[in-house]
């Protein structure tokens, strides 16, 4: 079984996906895991689908921001235990390698998609499925949402899809320390102390509020945002004299479009700009 994900450059409005529902409203594509029977495990397939899908994004020009939420009350309970982890123990180093470079592709993926990412965590987001999460620009919580990085519980590392890098930069060291090590739930209220979460919100809001979130954003500078998920990017290699170098070069270009222009001309009208995203 080959695990290599076929990059694609299709755009987003001749995508079909046949592992996750995919609706596209205002400038907002949602994403939604569907398997809520078994609370939207990924597998072999899914994964390839997501991360060609995220590699999409960069060639659509509609879409300006992206949900990604789960089915049935749950976000992801992570990699399907029979249809990945079973046929995981038989592989070779090289097959398992492959699947990992596989599913930390869909991180890279999300990562460089030039759109804004939130997450709308409802329910169980575990091992894959909170990576999902983490990798995701915003997160947003339902009420009794529980987040777990189980992957030792399954006697593996903490150290899976970028975990180890980007976590401590979200919650800190010793916070992510304490999830990647025990492979404990975190609950909705300490992952908002934390900083994971944006804020929690009633489920029956959960993917509304997060909807409202993303269309208020597609409604601003999509070069700027795009320049804004780049940089902070970017940035976490850099020294602060590099990065207020690059920040300045960023800016200088926000600075040629013409969505710049109408913000100035609309606040000497004393009126609200509407950007066109160019």
């Amino acid at each position: 079984m080959s695990t290599q994900a076929n990059p694609v450059t299709l755009p987003l409005s001749q995508f079909s996906p046949k592992h996750f529902l995919l609706t596209v409203v205002d400038g907002v594509a949602t994403v939604t895991l569907n398997r809520p029977e078994r609370k939207n495990p990924l597998t072999f397939e899914s994964y390839r689908e997501l991360t060609d899908f995220f590699r999409a994004c960069a060639m659509d020009e509609e879409v300006k921001t992206l949900v990604v939420t789960g089915a049935g009350g749950n976000f992801s309970s992570g990699g399907d235990v029979f249809e990945i982890i079973g046929p995981l123990v038989k592989m070779d180093t090289k097959g398992l390698t492959a699947f990992t470079r596989m599913t930390g592709d869909l991180v890279k993926a999300m990562r460089a998609c030039p759109q804004p990412v939130i997450a709308a965590v409802a329910g169980i987001c575990a091992g894959a499925g909170a990576i999902i999460a983490m990798a995701s620009d915003m997160r947003l919580a339902a009420s009794g949402a529980k987040v777990a990085f189980l992957f030792n519980k399954v006697g593996l590392a903490g150290c899976d899809m970028g975990a180890c890098a980007i976590l401590p930069r979200i919650i800190g060291q010793s916070r992510a320390s304490d999830l990647l090590y025990t492979g404990r739930f975190m609950s909705a209220e300490e992952g908002e102390r934390w900083g994971f979460f944006s804020r929690i919100v009633p489920p029956d809001q959960l993917l509304s509020q997060a909807q409202q979130q993303a269309k208020e954003i597609a409604e601003g500078p999509t070069f700027a945002n795009t320049m804004t998920k780049r940089m902070l990017a970017m940035e976490w290699a850099m020294s602060v004299e590099e990065a207020i170098e690059a920040e300045a070069v960023a800016q200088a270009l926000c600075m040629t479009t013409a969505d710049f222009s109408r913000a100035f001309e609309a606040f000497a009208k004393k009126a609200k700009p509407v950007f066109q995203g160019n």
